[in-house]
């Protein structure tokens, strides 16, 4: 048994590093873009509602439709439409810049959904309250809705995150490279089950951490819990 996992290993582990390197890779860059982008929709869909701090009907019409069409979008159709911008913006179709372009434009809208749900979380009486204090819409977002949301946009990043990772896989299908390349290549293109196994258990262990940590960040940050 250990003879077998050490040829295995000797086989293809530098794969399996430079496979997880490289999802890592288009996780993280990807989840800070698509941040960039999502946090502040998210903000625009709340404050912009009939009953939120700055009401603007049309303007909350007009992004709540652009964010359920990006939504709506299977990612891999998605990343296949935009192959020409995404060449524009990083210079190349494919490989981990490749995937990067497409997962942040498929990711910030549901990541914009993500924080209007969290923002929707927070007590209106403390809004009230900050309002009738003479605070800006400015300083209510940055002093209320984020601090107070702060749990739940934490555990909201976990799912992103996570939903980030599993796109990473399908952008395995048209040459992103990572771990979802791996088991498509060798897993089902070369007939080698034992790598399709491995890859997936450590796509389980990379989504258990982040998850782990998340969750534990989240707790840390609640004051309802201290």
């Amino acid at each position: 048994m250990l003879e077998t996992i050490s040829a295995f290993w000797g086989q293809y582990g530098s794969l399996l590093l430079a496979g997880t390197r490289d999802t890592m890779i288009m996780v993280i860059v990807s989840t800070v873009f698509a941040y960039v982008i999502g946090l502040p929709l998210g903000v625009l869909l709340n404050i912009t509602q009939p009953h939120g701090i700055w009401p603007h009907k049309w303007l909350n019409r007009i992004l709540g439709w652009i964010i359920n069409i990006g939504r709506s979008l299977p990612f891999i159709i998605l990343m296949i439409a935009i192959m020409d911008f995404t060449k524009l913006i990083v210079g190349t179709k494919i490989g981990v810049r490749g995937a990067i372009v497409p997962l942040v434009v498929s990711a910030a809208p549901f990541i914009a959904r993500m924080v209007e749900t969290s923002l929707a979380e927070v007590d209106a009486g403390v809004v009230e309250a900050a309002q009738s204090m003479g605070a800006s819409r400015f300083q209510i977002v940055k002093k209320v809705f984020l601090p107070e949301a702060l749990p739940s946009l934490i555990l909201g990043a976990s799912i992103s995150i996570i939903t980030i990772l599993a796109y990473t896989a399908i952008a395995g299908a048209v040459g992103a490279g990572g771990l979802g390349d791996l088991a498509i290549r060798y897993g089902y293109q070369r007939r080698v089950p034992s790598m399709m196994w491995v890859t997936v258990v450590l796509i389980i262990v990379l989504v258990q951490v982040i998850q782990s940590l998340f969750s534990w960040l989240s707790t840390k940050m609640d004051k309802r819990l201290r």
